[in-house]
């Protein structure tokens, strides 16, 4: 069996929350090194997971460790680029956790290159991955839908700051709040969904509300290291349109503090067809036949292992040369997107792509 020398570098909350266990459940993942500032982070998985890793609190250190071939960066947002650039000088795959990066520039960098080494870049799509999303995206394909010309897309949070006080809420190490921590996985959800349409313009407004509390009803609040009283200089809401070169709109809306009823994360669709809804990994389809309007939802399990499938789809494009889901152009628009809101919510006004 084919298998694929990994270093991890960044050993926090997605690192073992996520992709330790999506690592263990593929045996085509050998674990040769793990990297973290804090060396007991990186001593712990050592020692839990894999006795035989080399343990470095320097990625460029790891990133000269010829026995590995491919890097899964899951560091605070600003280093994904930096990391990512150097680990393709050095001659390593790379698989980074969202967001791309904190900039257009940044993105580009990424993308420039993976092609100038000819080495794979996978950022983390994992909301593609559940069986919910792959079943609406073959229906879609098969034309059950129509022509999708709107939709609506968000994840509201009642009370989830992350980090609060850290990177999390740092601009300059995180990019900003909600929108570019929660966005890129609703936003990009909805755009592959409806076939990954050319955005040509947004619009959008921020807000910061909530700096000043530490309440908190959401599990997503334990994520990242929070600072007493340090930095607070990102949203905690953001709103938004997009408009694709094909007439259609996206609305968008991303919290992590917001007066609502509980937390949610969805995606809807409206083609002339048909209509659905992916509601946290579930969905159904509002569609007619033969004069009688109808709603479709699946029954039984559903497969919500994303995480498990996105990585396990990157070792299949690395190691048996299956076509990535993923093109690192995709994450440039991403980008584009994110970036064009922040600039439309500061100016007032809508920002062309």
């Amino acid at each position: 069996m084919k298998t694929l020398k990994i270093g991890i570098i960044g050993n926090g909350g997605i690192c073992n929350g996520a992709h330790i266990p999506a690592y263990l459940k593929d045996p085509r993942a050998e674990i040769v090194a793990v990297c973290d500032i804090i060396k007991e982070r990186a001593e712990a998985i050592k020692e839990k997971y894999y006795p035989d890793a080399k343990v470095y609190t320097d990625y460029k250190e790891l990133l000269k460790d010829e026995n590995v071939e491919s890097v899964d960066i899951c560091t605070p947002n600003y280093l994904h680029s930096i990391i990512a650039v150097e680990a393709f000088k050095a001659g390593k795959h790379v698989f980074s956790e969202k967001p791309d990066a904190i900039s257009v520039e940044e993105a580009l960098k990424m993308k420039n290159a993976a092609e100038e080494a000819g080495k794979v870049l996978m950022v983390m799509r994992n909301n593609r991955f559940v069986s919910a999303s792959k079943y609406i995206k073959k229906y879609i394909e098969d034309g059950k839908m129509g022509e999708i010309y709107a939709g609506r897309c968000g994840w509201q949070r009642r009370r989830g700051i992350p980090g609060k006080g850290g990177w999390f809420t740092t601009k300059a190490q995180s990019g900003g709040g909600p929108l570019i921590d929660l966005g890129v996985h609703m936003i990009d959800l909805a755009i592959w969904l409806m076939g990954n349409p050319t955005p040509v313009a947004v619009s959008g407004n921020t807000y910061c509300k909530f700096a000043d509390t530490d309440t908190s009803d959401s599990v997503n609040s334990d994520f990242g290291d929070k600072v007493k009283g340090g930095t607070f200089d990102v949203e905690d809401l953001a709103m938004g349109l997009i408009r694709f070169d094909n007439g259609a709109v996206l609305q968008i809306e991303f919290s992590w503090a917001s007066n609502i009823d509980e937390e949610k994360r969805y995606v809807e669709l409206r083609g002339t067809k048909s209509g659905v809804t992916w509601d946290d990994n579930k969905f159904e389809i509002y569609t007619e036949e033969d004069g009688q309007l109808m709603n479709l939802a699946p029954a039984g399990d559903i497969d919500t292992k994303g995480h498990q499938n996105n990585l396990s789809h990157y070792l299949d494009v690395i190691l048996d040369g299956a076509e990535p889901c993923f093109k690192p152009q995709q994450g440039v628009d991403m980008i584009k997107i994110l970036c064009a809101i922040y600039e439309s919510a500061k100016t007032g006004f809508e920002v062309k792509l």
